[in-house]
């Protein structure tokens, strides 16, 4: 029998989005285009992205690369900072996921850097029934911005998403193409 294909978001629950759901980017070529039109983009990053890789590579490390692509300002959640310090990289905020959806709502927030409110926010490695719930909030409350998805494992209530990838090796090649579209 052949392996089940995965269509559906992780958690079912996700799929009650209301009257809009994500726009599935399943070529990275096209997610590249969505970042670099982005005037004022914000990378979210949560603690997942410390701990999973993506083939021999932490996805922070693919995110760090599709961050500085575009000088993307960096909002470290939970233990992350960590890591970035590790790294040798300063985020540019650290607040926890409630904290940092909760300025995103605000039109008139300056940003992270002080360079007006964002335009289009990247989420990675925030627990999927946490992220969910922020990208649901932004999507009702913050119509002045958009939501990226980084995620193999779908998130309906963003603008976009990247398609729920049940292998590694083919979510290894997004973010590898991701990267190389960007740079």
């Amino acid at each position: 029998m052949a392996a089940e294909v995965l269509t559906t978001p992780y958690y079912r629950v996700n799929v009650l989005t209301g009257t809009r759901a994500a726009r599935v980017v399943d070529d990275p070529a096209e997610a590249a285009r969505i970042v670099a039109g982005a005037k004022n983009p914000l990378y979210v990053l949560g603690p997942d992205a410390v701990r999973l890789s993506a083939g021999d590579k932490l996805l922070i490390d693919y995110a760090l690369d599709i961050a500085a692509a575009r000088d993307m300002p960096i909002c470290a959640t939970a233990h992350v900072k960590r890591k970035l310090v590790e790294y040798g990289k300063k985020p540019d905020s650290t607040y926890d996921i409630i904290e940092i959806v909760h300025f995103l709502k605000m039109p008139d927030w300056k940003g992270v850097r002080g360079e007006g409110q964002h335009d289009l926010v990247l989420f990675s490695g925030v627990r999927c029934d946490l992220a969910e719930r922020g990208l649901s909030t932004l999507k009702h409350f913050a119509p002045h911005l958009r939501t990226f998805a980084i995620c193999r494992r779908g998130h309906p209530n963003a603008d976009y998403t990247v398609p729920v990838t049940a292998r590694g090796d083919r979510w290894t090649e997004y973010l590898q193409g991701l990267v190389a579209a960007l740079g």
